[in-house]
C-alpha cells in the first residue's frame, strides 16, 4: 500500500499556497549608536492584493516610538517630515530607503539581537517583520 502523504505533499506544492496580502523584502535596520537611542528602518512593501494597502502606524516592541518620516531637498538642504500614512498600491510596492520615506525608531530599550517591527492600517495588524541583527565581527 502506498503511503497518502507524499502525494498530498505533492498536491499542495503543485498547488501553490497564496500569497500574503502584504510581504516585506530587503529589510535593514540599522543598530543604535552606543550613548544613542535612536536607529532607521529600510525595506521594500509588497501590496499583494487589488486594493491599496494604507499604513497609519508602525510599531515594535524594542522601541518606545517608531516615526514616518520622508526626506526632501528643498533649497539645497535636506529635511525630514513625518508622515501621517504610507501607502503601498495595489498589486505594486513602496520602497523605504535612505533619503526618501523611511522609518525612525525611537527611544530603543533593549535591542539585543533584532528588532520587531508591526504594521498597522487602522486598529489592524497587517505585517510583522522580525530582523535579527548581523553578528558582529570581532
Amino acid at each position: 500500500m502506498r503511503p497518502v502523504v507524499p502525494a498530498a505533499v505533492l498536491f499542495m506544492a503543485a498547488c501553490g499556497s497564496p500569497q500574503p496580502p502584504l510581504v516585506a523584502a530587503g529589510v535593514e535596520v540599522t543598530r543604535p549608536m552606543p550613548g544613542r537611542h535612536m536607529s532607521a528602518a529600510y525595506l521594500v512593501l509588497a501590496n499583494n492584493t487589488d486594493g491599496d494597502t494604507r499604513i497609519t502606524r508602525v510599531s515594535s516592541p524594542q522601541f518606545a516610538s517608531v516615526q514616518m518620516h520622508e526626506t526632501t531637498i528643498e533649497d539645497g538642504v535636506a529635511r525630514m517630515r513625518e508622515l501621517e500614512a504610507l501607502v503601498v498600491p495595489a498589486g505594486g510596492s513602496l520602497t523605504l530607503e535612505r533619503g526618501g520615506k523611511h522609518l525612525m525608531l525611537m527611544q530603543a530599550d533593549d535591542v539585543g539581537k533584532g528588532v520587531t517591527l508591526h504594521f498597522h492600517s487602522g486598529d489592524t495588524l497587517v505585517l510583522s517583520v522580525d530582523y535579527p541583527f548581523p553578528e558582529e565581527r570581532g
